[in-house]
């Protein structure tokens, strides 16, 4: 299929000002108190995985890379500010004369990732590195947020083809649009959202509604004239009025009598309502015994993992899913918790200065300096079998045993001997310039197949998952600690 690729939607609409009001508040003071080019560190990660899972798959750097790639303020935006009040004119012409020059690194779309791992870091003046905070935020956790749930739900349909049906369900129009796109990412095989298509190069199918059938006179009717104009494209929707003594028989008899003749094969049936283990097991008997064993048994309505998981178990007779709202929306757990932390700043010489978040919450203490994470194949099995995160400078001798340790029951340790690495972080932008091309999507989705092959079972199931090994270098995990107890004598003082 030759596809044309519209220019992206955010071509269209300058999205500069996207952002939490507090970017700018914060920038006017850091330009304000000579602070706004001192050089920052930012890590955006996330700290629990949607519906108890036991991965999330990466998604949304490609949109990452248009927002940063056309960041600019308008007049309108500054003409807007200035009237708003509580800027200084210092502020509003360096918006005015904007220059986005950060270094960024990103872990690429398809990978499985893990809580508290960086999925991005900024390295940049502090004015632009705390900006660009909240486009970051909602584009990597929207788009992962559905993909994970798009892996789930492909996942539980074993090998089975997933259409994304949700676009009328979304959040909005990017919902729709983005999401169709990190749907096809988890594993999705099209969509029925068409500027998808346009825009990403990802099939976009459909066929008819329940008000084609209802606008006929009779089912009969609009079955033969559906056939008689899409003879390539017939796949009947058959629960209008009645599955198993209406819709059926008359998409069998269209077969016979209009398809058939013209040297046709029908497509398939779809079923959007009812007992889908039942109607299914009947439907593909019937339509054996009518010699149309070939055609595909196709279900909506309302589907997520767990469904489509104890009717397969059931024995429904299923070729594909078409799957809507609880996919497009994550309607489980629609909200992906991700977070833009400052990790480190530079002095005067380039040195860098680690900096950490404390809370009471354990799980909210962030990990402090630039860091990068190490991914571990077991060779034997060429599973991963942990993360490793480190400091960026840190180097990993796999010429030698390499041994981990739980950051938190740090008794638990473990070593490898027969293993492989990989560097998962790619840097994208290098002072502000694009460094970094994004596969296709259509690539992406065939890279999370393998990728995720590499993940063992238990960590895939859905419900209690083993849990995925994401350690901290000893590096890193003392000077974490070291910050810990500076902090505590500072309070105690």
């Amino acid at each position: 299929m030759n596809y044309v690729k519209n220019s992206d939607v955010r071509n269209s609409r300058n999205l500069t000002m996207l952002v939490d009001f507090y970017e700018l508040t914060m920038g006017n003071g850091y330009l304000e108190s000579n602070m706004g080019n001192r050089i920052a560190y930012f890590d955006m990660f996330f700290r629990k995985i949607p519906d108890e899972g036991g991965y999330c798959i990466m998604a949304g750097v490609q949109q990452i890379i248009e927002y940063l790639s056309n960041l600019k303020f308008t007049k309108n935006d500054i003409n807007y500010l200035r009237e708003k009040g509580g800027f200084s004119e210092k502020f509003l012409d360096y918006l005015e004369n904007f220059k986005f020059t950060c270094d960024v690194w990103a872990v690429p779309e398809g990978y499985p990732v893990f809580p508290n791992e960086p999925l991005v870091t900024v390295r940049g003046p502090a004015i632009q590195a705390q900006f660009i905070e909240t486009m970051i935020l909602l584009t990597i956790n929207h788009q992962t947020l559905i993909a994970t749930k798009a892996n789930r739900i492909c996942k539980a349909a074993k090998g089975k083809p997933v259409m994304e049906f949700g676009s009328r369900r979304a959040q909005g129009y990017d919902g729709a649009v983005y999401g169709a796109r990190a749907a096809v990412i988890g594993g999705c095989d099209s969509t029925a959202c068409t500027i998808s298509e346009q825009m990403f190069g990802i099939p976009a199918v459909g066929t008819m509604a329940h008000s084609w059938i209802q606008l006929f006179s009779s089912e009969y009717e609009s079955f033969k004239t559906w056939a008689e104009i899409s003879p390539d494209n017939c796949v009947l929707l058959i629960d209008t009025y009645n599955v198993l003594k209406s819709g059926l028989p008359n998409a069998i008899k269209v077969f016979n009598e209009v398809l058939l003749p013209m040297g046709k094969k029908p497509l398939g049936i779809r079923i959007d309502s009812g007992d889908i283990t039942y109607l299914t097991k009947k439907c593909r008997k019937i339509l054996d015994d009518a010699g149309f064993d070939y055609v595909k048994i196709v279900i909506s309505n309302s589907l997520d993992e767990f469904i489509i998981r104890d009717v397969l178990n059931q024995g429904a007779c299923i070729d594909s899913f078409g799957v809507g709202e609880r996919l497009i929306t994550a309607k489980s757990e629609p909200v992906f918790g991700g977070v833009y932390k400052l990790s480190a700043i530079e002095d005067e010489h380039g040195n860098i200065i680690p900096k950490i978040k404390i809370s009471e919450n354990e799980e909210k203490i962030t990990n402090p300096g630039f860091k990068k994470i190490y991914r571990i194949y077991d060779k034997t099995e060429n599973k991963a079998i942990a993360d490793l995160i480190t400091l960026r400078d840190e180097k990993i001798d796999t010429s030698k045993p390499i041994e981990i340790f739980d950051p938190v029951f740090t008794w638990k340790k473990k070593k490898f001997k027969n293993y492989y690495i990989k560097d998962l972080m790619v840097k994208i932008f290098d002072n502000g310039n694009l460094v970094y091309k994004s596969p296709h999507v259509m690539d992406i989705k065939n890279f999370v197949t393998k990728e995720t092959e590499k993940m063992w079972p238990e960590v895939l199931r859905f419900e209690n998952p083993h849990p995925y090994y994401v350690d901290l270098s000893k590096q890193l995990w003392d000077l974490k600690h070291e910050l810990l107890h500076k902090h505590s004598q500072i309070y105690e003082e």
